[in-house]
Order: structure tokens, then C-alpha cells, then sequence
């Protein structure tokens, strides 16, 4: 059985999340999908110049998960870029700061550190969990988990 995969650490959601080469109708297009991670891994080492090992720290993955990482996300720009392709910042294996789970039965918070963690407690196995941000800074990632879980 493989081991499951942990999630990775994000700290930035874009505003937009659908590019389109201008003066092309979207009916058109072929799409491309960049993952939430991917973007993050680029935002990291592209825009804030961070060296892999702070940026791989940051996301709270290998160096070479990051690297992986990193060079889907720049194939699958290169590729929209070169061919016309639109792309769509969407899914991934992610988790943020902002967020943090309660387990209804036993009161356990915990981070999301795996996809069972979304819907699973860690420590009793309970289904009863939900999100215990009472700010709800982290609205966008329990807003797609909870449309997907519905």
C-alpha cells in the first residue's frame, strides 16, 4: 500500500483563478490545470526568490518534492503559454496555516496534514470533525472542501 500524501503547506490564494488568451473564445480553449501547490512553489522561488531548501521549509516538504513540484508547474505554463492554452488554478494536495480542525466527539484540533484528515480525527477515528477557525480566515479552502463534500 503507498504512503498516503501529505499535504502541502500554502500560504497564498490568488483572487483569479482562470487565465485565457485574449481575443480567444473560451468554448475553444483547451485548458490547462495548475494545482494550488504548484502555484505556491512558484510564487516561493519566482517572486519572493527564495533558494529550494526555504521554500521547500515553507511548504513543509522535501527538497525534492519541491522540485517535483516546481517543474510540473512550469511545464504546464510553458505549455499554455506556448500552445494558447488557458489555464485553471485549481485542486491539489494542499493545507494552510489559517486552518485547523475540531473533533466534535473527543475535542481534539488538530492540522490537516493528509487527506483523511479532512474527514477523519486523527486520534478516535470520529467522522464528526469540522473546522475551527472562528475568523474563517482560511474561508476559500473549507469553501472548496465543503462544496466538494456535499
Amino acid at each position: 500500500m503507498p504512503r498516503p500524501i501529505k499535504f502541502r503547506r500554502v500560504e497564498f490564494f490568488p483572487q483569479d483563478t482562470y487565465f485565457i488568451p485574449f481575443g480567444r473564445p473560451r468554448c475553444d480553449l483547451q485548458e490547462v490545470v495548475l494545482k494550488v501547490e504548484e502555484l505556491e512553489a512558484m510564487r516561493l522561488k519566482d517572486i519572493e526568490e527564495l533558494s529550494q531548501e526555504e521554500c521547500a521549509e515553507r511548504m513543509q516538504v522535501s527538497r525534492q518534492t519541491f522540485q517535483n513540484i516546481i517543474d510540473s508547474a512550469r511545464k504546464k505554463v510553458a505549455i499554455a503559454l506556448t500552445e494558447g492554452k488557458a489555464i485553471r488554478i485549481s485542486g491539489g494536495h494542499y493545507t494552510t496555516h489559517f486552518c485547523k480542525n475540531i473533533c466534535l466527539d473527543c475535542g481534539n484540533v488538530y492540522e490537516v496534514n493528509y487527506e483523511r484528515d479532512k474527514t477523519t480525527c486523527p486520534k478516535c477515528g470520529s467522522n464528526n470533525v469540522k473546522c475551527n477557525n472562528a475568523e474563517k480566515r482560511c474561508k476559500r479552502w473549507c469553501k472548496i472542501f465543503n462544496e466538494e463534500n456535499q
